[in-house]
This record gives C-alpha cells, structure tokens and sequence, in this order.
C-alpha cells in the first residue's frame, strides 16, 4: 500500500506568542525572530520532494508556508481546516487575563475537558475532528507521495497525538515548537510517527561558528 509522508510545521514566531496572548483564529503575522525562522525552515526544505504544499490561510502560517514555496518552487495551496482552534473569546487575551477574568472557563480548559468550548470557540473533540478529518483528506490526495502542511501549535498537537494514539486528556510531553520539522506517515488505517520536533536548521549560524 502507497502511504503518504508529511512533513508537518507549526508557522514562525509572533509578538503574540511571547506575549502568551491566545491567537486562535486571529491573523496575527509573524515578529522578526519568525520570519527568519519560516526563512530557516524554507532552506532547509528545498531538497525535499514536495508534491504540493498546503497551509492554514492565517497570516502567520501563509507566511511561513511562502518560504518552503520560493524554495521549492511549489505554490502554496489555503486550507481553512488546517486552521488554529477557535478560542472564542479567549482570543486576544494572555493566559493570567483568562484566568483573571474568565476562572470557571479557564479551569476547564486547563484540565483539557474533551466537550468545552470556550465561548464562541471550538471543543477539543470538535477540533481533533476538523484537523484529523483534513489532513486525512489531504493525504489521501498524494498516496505514494510526500506533502508539507504548515498550520499550528494546536494542530502539530493533533497531529502528534493521533499519530501516537495519545488521548485528548493527556498531559502534553512533547514539544510544538515554532518552525520546528516534524514528519508522519499517513495510510486508510491512520497516521504514525516519524519524527519529531527536528530543530537543526534554527541552530544560529554564528552560533555554531563559535563553537567550532
């Protein structure tokens, strides 16, 4: 049987991000730290064998997926279901805000009840259900190929749990870091794991240089 290889990136650094402030849905673009990271992950995909190239249609993912593209050649495809988890009105606020003003949603969402959504937001289960459902979708266009699907954190985690079988629930030991390589397999039967959180390529140069 034809499987499909995925190379799957969470998007570049952004302000929000260091400032712990939830994006959700929001288009947030990348800082300067994230587009010389979606610059990183673009070199170092440029002799891979793509067949195509999708991405969540939010800025900072687009603009990440537009570095594999001026590296591969390959033009980028929107995928609204590879989008972030809609957060509602969580959206826009840091973590201490929402567990200022919002304590009894907060609660639920740190002990990662499957069923709540915050409001005007997406449950866990609806959401694992959209990006499990896409990227299933995407693959099956490309048996016997290979494809890149740049989107989230909350998507890498999908991702990453579907692949190795992990419940909605369990504690998170894995990392979802920005720019960072990370390849499954996808069959009908359902998606494995590869590898990782490959970083190579985000080791600073000059750093490395030092060290020599």
């Amino acid at each position: 049987m034809d499987v499909t290889r995925i190379i799957a990136i969470r998007h570049g650094e952004t302000a929000w991000n260091v400032d712990t402030r939830i994006q959700g849905q929001l288009d947030i673009p990348l800082n300067p730290l994230g587009q010389w990271q979606a610059s990183r992950v673009g070199n170092a995909l440029a002799n891979e064998t793509l067949q195509a190239v999708y991405a969540s249609d939010l800025l900072r993912a687009w603009q990440t997926a537009e570095q594999i593209s001026l590296n591969t050649g390959l033009s980028v495809t929107p995928e609204l279901g590879l989008r972030e988890r809609g957060f509602g009105v969580f959206e826009g606020r840091t973590f201490s805000e929402i567990e200022a003003e919002l304590p009894d949603q907060a609660r639920r969402w740190r002990i990662r009840d499957p069923e709540f959504a915050p409001e005007g937001g997406e449950s866990l289960i609806d959401f694992r259900q959209r990006v499990v459902d896409t990227a299933a979708r995407l693959a099956a266009r490309h048996a016997g190929e290979q494809i890149a699907l740049v989107a989230h954190g909350g998507v890498m985690d999908v991702l990453y749990r579907a692949a190795t079988g992990q419940d909605l629930q369990a504690p998170r030991t894995w990392a979802l870091g920005n720019a960072a390589i990370n390849r499954l397999l996808w069959t009908p039967q359902g998606f494995s794991l590869v590898g990782w959180s490959d970083t190579q390529h985000l080791q600073d140069e000059s750093l490395d240089e030092s060290t020599t």
